[in-house]
C-alpha cells in the first residue's frame, strides 16, 4: 500500500491514495456435474470432496453451479450438505430454475447454482431456452444472475449459463449442442455489453472445432457475448494424452480419465485489466508438464494428471491426496461420473469505514495546509 505524505506541525498524515483503497479479493466459482444425485446418498463423500483439505488445498468454493441435480429435494439436500459439512462457513443457499424431475422428463432442469450468502446474492434466475425433446437440447437451459456483496463496482452483475449439453459424438449429438450454443450466445450478446459472463457445465463436447464451441468462442458481427477459454486449452482433448490435466471424466468407470467434458469458460471482460478480473493468467496456455501451474487458479480438481486412460488415482495423489480423491471417486459413482472446475476471480472490495475515515483525516489536513499556504 503507498499513499501521500503531508506533515501538518509535528504531525505527519497518511492519505491512502483512491487507487488503493479496494483491496484485492477472490471468488471462488466452482462447477461439478455431480453424477444422479437424488439427495439420498453419497453424503461424506461430497462434503469431503467439497471442503476436504490436502496440503493447505481445498475447493471451498464460494459459488458453486451444480449439474445432475433430480428434484427441488435433492437440491435443498445439498444445500444441507453444505452448511453442515466440517470446514463449512454454514452460509450456504441455493436458487433453480426448473428442476421438475430426472434427466428422462420433458421438461427437465437438472441445474442449480449454491452459493454463500455472505459473498454474494443471487437475482432471480432466466431461462435461456426450452427443452427440445428429441431433436433439440435434452433439458432447459438457465442463467443465473448474481452480485458480489462487497465489489467495490457497485452493481455488477454476473451472468453465468449453468448447461448440461446433450451427450455423444454422433452428427446429431453435435448439432443438438450447437442449438443450444446458439441460444445461448445470442442471449450473452444482449447480456454482455453490460454484465460479466461465464458459462460452465458439462458440455459434453470432444473437440473445441465442435460446433457447439466454435458458436461460444467464435468471432462474430456482435462481440459482447463472445467466451474465451481461460487456459487456452484447445484441440482434440477426447483419449488425448497432451490434455490429461484437464480432463475431467470419467474418475472410476471404463476408460478412464479421457475427456474434457466439463469447463467454465468466460467473457473477454474477464482479461481486460479493467475491474473483476480471471485470477491468472487470462488466455495463457495451461502447462502439459504440471497440474500446478502458476499461471492458472483453474483446476479440476483432483487431477494430478496421473490417470489418463485409467480411474483417478488415489494413493500418491499430489493434488488432493488420497482422502480426497477417493471421496471425489465414490461421488462419480460407477455410471460416468466427473470431476468439478473451478477458479478464482479477483475484485477490489468496498473500502472499511475506518480506511474511509483515515482518507477523510487525511484530506482535511491537506485542505486546512493548503489554506494557511
Amino acid at each position: 500500500m503507498f499513499g501521500v505524505f503531508w506533515r501538518v506541525g509535528f504531525a505527519s498524515v497518511c492519505v491512502i491514495s483512491l487507487a488503493s483503497v479496494a483491496s484485492a479479493q477472490r471468488l471462488r466459482v466452482a462447477s461439478w456435474n455431480i453424477s444422479d444425485y437424488d439427495g439420498t446418498d453419497r453424503a461424506s463423500a461430497i462434503q469431503t470432496s467439497v471442503f476436504g483439505s490436502f496440503q493447505g488445498r481445498s475447493m471451498s468454493p464460494d459459488v458453486l453451479f451444480a449439474q445432475e441435480i433430480q428434484s427441488t429435494s435433492a437440491a435443498n439436500t445439498l444445500k444441507n450438505l453444505l452448511n453442515s459439512a466440517s470446514g463449512s462457513t454454514g452460509d450456504w443457499a441455493v436458487t433453480w430454475g426448473n428442476i421438475t424431475g430426472t434427466n428422462a422428463s420433458a421438461n427437465a432442469s437438472d441445474t442449480a447454482m449454491f452459493y454463500r450468502t455472505s459473498k454474494v446474492t443471487a437475482l432471480s434466475p432466466v431461462k435461456v431456452s426450452n427443452d427440445g425433446g428429441t431433436s433439440g437440447p435434452p433439458r432447459e437451459t438457465w442463467r443465473f444472475d448474481f452480485r458480489i456483496n462487497d465489489n467495490a463496482v457497485i452493481g455488477e452483475t454476473f451472468s453465468v449459463y449453468n448447461v448440461h449439453m446433450k451427450s455423444g459424438s454422433s452428427t446429431d449429438d453435435q448439432n443438438r449442442r450447437n442449438l443450444e450454443a446458439q441460444a445461448i450466445r445470442n442471449n450473452a450478446n444482449i447480456v454482455g455489453a453490460t454484465n460479466q459472463i461465464m458459462v460452465l457445465g458439462d458440455f459434453n463436447w470432444q473437440t473445441s472445432s465442435q460446433a457447439a464451441f466454435q458458436t461460444l468462442a467464435g468471432s462474430a458481427a456482435n462481440n459482447n457475448g463472445r467466451f474465451f477459454d481461460p487456459i487456452n486449452t484447445l484441440g482434440s482433448w477426447n483419449n488425448n494424452s497432451n490434455f490429461r490435466f484437464v480432463h475431467t471424466q470419467d474418475p472410476t468407470g471404463n476408460g478412464g480419465m479421457d475427456d474434457r467434458l466439463d469447463a467454465i469458460m468466460m467473457g473477454g471482460k474477464f482479461g481486460d485489466g479493467v475491474g473483476t478480473e480471471y485470477d491468472g493468467a487470462f488466455g495463457v496456455a495451461y502447462s502439459t508438464t504440471t497440474w500446478n501451474d502458476s499461471n492458472h487458479s483453474y483446476r479440476a480438481w483432483g487431477n494430478d494428471g496421473t490417470s489418463f486412460d485409467d480411474e483417478l488415482t488415489t494413493t500418491g495423489n499430489t493434488m488432493v491426496g488420497s482422502t480426497i480423491a477417493q471421496a471425489l471417486k465414490n461421488t462419480a459413482g460407477v455410471n460416468g461420473g466427473h470431476l468439478p472446475v473451478f477458479l478464482d476471480v479477483r475484485y477490489d472490495v468496498v473500502p472499511e469505514p475506518a480506511t474511509m475515515a483515515l482518507l477523510g483525516l487525511g484530506l482535511a489536513a491537506a485542505a486546512r495546509k493548503r489554506r494557511k499556504n
